[in-house]
């Protein structure tokens, strides 16, 4: 019922992609998410090295045998990373699908994924965004609205708007996504042209989620104001969930802290220490809107057979009525 170009291109059995989420997409996370149905993507940029980033591949191959991705990072980081390198370890080890996101167009890796054949996807959150990665040959594009957690962009446009306004202008098939937790996001997503979901934030309260129990407990009974915009200063907007150090990060913000402070709060060391330790002050965690209608923590696949199931009834439903 809902095979669509996305699933076809992708060889997947369910129209919805994992997001990618630092410290949290890794080989482990990202086989649930392909096993479950979807589109996995491990996240590059959480490994050290090449050869900590092949072994992770190795894992991940022997983890899964369904298609799954591989996110190149394009944000500015405190540890810059070079991409080729990332790029080459993926081509070695037989990667089929390649996904970008961050400030900038790859122009200087796309002529790599076209010459190796990979599908190549890109995110990003506004029409001449979409536009620019289309030209330079991108197979799918992933839209975001303002909604989602993580990186906004600085365009403010809702998942309503966005998606529709990019499909409309695209001849490649979109990927949309920013609020979308269920089976009826699934489906508004589809009548608006969409080829399928990308899904991050509800995915953070599943059993298999590398995060704190504490963490997801904490999540799990949040709701849809329980967000908050931060480093918007430094041109890098993420929406996090509110916790101590996201109120930290806002202070220093409208005290005009410089980028040093701020990143200090924001590191992903701090990050890790919540995910690992359950310590729910020490650092900010990326959380969409959709953490609203997250109730529940259910595995991954239990999570996307209910959300398939629900998205079938509400289409029958439309159709009756």
């Amino acid at each position: 019922m809902f095979k669509t170009k996305m699933t076809e291109m992708l060889g997947v059995e369910y129209p919805i992609v994992g997001g990618t989420m630092m410290h949290i997409s890794n080989a482990e996370f990202t086989a649930a998410i392909s096993n479950a149905g979807g589109l996995g993507i491990l996240a590059s940029a959480i490994y050290q090295s090449r050869e900590a980033f092949g072994e992770a591949l190795d894992q991940l191959l022997e983890l899964t045998d369904r298609p799954f991705a591989v996110n190149l990072n394009l944000f500015p980081m405190m540890r810059p990373i070079d991409n080729n390198d990332y790029l080459d370890v993926l081509l070695e080890k037989g990667v089929k699908i390649v996904e970008t996101s961050g400030h900038s167009a790859p122009e200087e890796l796309c002529a790599r994924f076209k010459e190796a054949g990979l599908t190549w996807i890109h995110k990003c959150v506004g029409v001449r965004y979409a536009l620019k990665v289309q030209e330079m040959g991108a197979d799918i594009v992933t839209v975001v609205g303002y909604e989602n957690g993580g990186a906004t962009g600085k365009l403010d446009i809702g998942t309503f708007v966005l998606v529709p306004r990019v499909v409309e202008t695209l001849q490649v098939p979109v990927i949309g996504g920013g609020g979308v937790s269920d089976g009826r996001g699934l489906v508004a997503l589809l009548a608006l042209g969409a080829q399928g979901v990308i899904i991050g934030t509800r995915l953070l309260v599943t059993k298999e989620a590398p995060i704190h129990d504490k963490l997801k407990e904490a999540l799990v009974h949040a709701n849809e104001v329980d967000t908050m915009l931060v480093m918007r200063s430094i041109g890098a907007t993420h929406r996090v969930w509110i916790n101590a150090a996201a109120r930290k990060v806002a202070e220093l913000e409208a005290n005009q802290a410089g980028l040093p402070e701020i990143l200090n709060v924001a590191t992903g060391e701090k990050a890790k220490k919540m995910y690992r330790e359950g310590d729910l002050d020490v650092g900010i965690i990326s959380c969409g809107q959709g953490i609203g209608i997250a109730h529940d923590i259910p595995t991954v696949k239990e999570l996307f057979d209910r959300i398939m199931k629900e998205a079938a009834d509400v289409a029958r439903g439309l159709v009756r009525n």
